[in-house]
């Protein structure tokens, strides 16, 4: 019987190649999980923090260096928040006005941003170019005579009052405008013309499901804006019935505020919204994954 010996690889000869190209493909996956890892540690620290100092009484959290890791008064902090403010109406609240206000600018974004891109109207660049030159305006210009409106309509101190001047915003437009651009074939809606398929109809069968990707990116953008947006609730609501960022600014009142305190409601105030990231973060980035393939 013959054997068949392998000749020995010989640095520098094609057959060394595939082994050299393993070994750089190995440390660069190191690398990468290395940066993750960072990554992930500087973005978890932050919350870690918050959890530390919200677990500790405030003269523990002024030593230097102060403590970094979780004390035994973390109930007991979290108990004195909700006792100074209402913080779980708070939270319903917010729930409210962020859903509300996610759902109405992901309909009527993506029927602008349809709108702008696929049908032919009179006016349709003005339109579009006055809906854009409405982002260069500072929003803190508007307050005033908003308010005014929302006194004129008996809705100042109420979620409403939150609600009505967001259900739209320029920048969803635009954001539906180029993702429709670039993922809604001009094909589909001819064809759907031709099978006598109205406006409402196409965008209803074709439009939506191909947006779902975009969608799925403003309406997480949209949710996080209303649910930290601090400026305008604080103007028009009042203390008996706030969203989490009034209530939030009402703790650790006195002539040197609680900081344990404050943050004991800051991280009763963000579990609801990380909660929502854990459960629909892997649909999120599967949808922009499916939004990439399928342009």
């Amino acid at each position: 019987m013959t054997t068949i010996t392998r000749p020995p690889v010989i640095p520098g000869t094609p057959l060394a190649a595939p082994r050299r190209r393993r070994r750089s493909n190995h440390g660069a996956g190191w690398l990468t999980y290395a940066v993750l890892i960072v990554t992930a540690v500087l973005f978890i620290g932050p919350f870690y923090y918050m959890l530390v100092a919200a677990s500790r009484p405030m003269s523990e959290m002024v030593q230097s260096p102060p403590p970094l890791t979780p004390g035994p008064n973390l109930w007991a902090n979290i108990q004195t928040a909700l006792n100074q403010q209402d913080i779980g109406r708070a939270i319903v609240n917010s729930v409210i006005v962020s859903g509300t206000v996610t759902v109405a600018t992901l309909l009527f974004c993506t029927l602008a941003g349809f709108a702008f891109a696929k049908l032919r109207f009179r006016g349709k660049k003005a339109l579009f170019g006055v809906t854009i030159g409405t982002m260069m305006i500072p929003p803190t210009l508007g307050v005033v005579p908003l308010y005014m409106v929302m006194a004129e309509l008996d809705l100042a101190g109420r979620l409403s009052s939150v609600i009505l001047p967001t259900l739209v915003s320029a920048f969803g437009v635009f954001f539906m405008r180029q993702y429709l651009l670039q993922s809604l074939p001009d094909e589909l809606i001819e064809a759907a013309r031709v099978d006598g398929a109205t406006s409402l109809r196409t965008f209803w069968s074709i439009v939506l499901p191909i947006a779902r990707p975009g969608m799925a990116v403003l309406g997480m953008l949209t949710f996080m804006t209303a649910w930290n947006d601090f400026f305008w609730p604080v103007i028009t609501l009042n203390s008996s019935n706030p969203t989490v960022q009034v209530a939030l600014n009402n703790l650790g009142s006195g002539y040197v505020p609680d900081t344990a305190i404050i943050m004991a409601g800051t991280l009763v105030g963000t579990l609801p919204v990380v909660v929502v990231f854990l459960l629909l973060g892997r649909q999120i980035v599967s949808g922009i994954m499916a939004g990439a393939v399928k342009g």
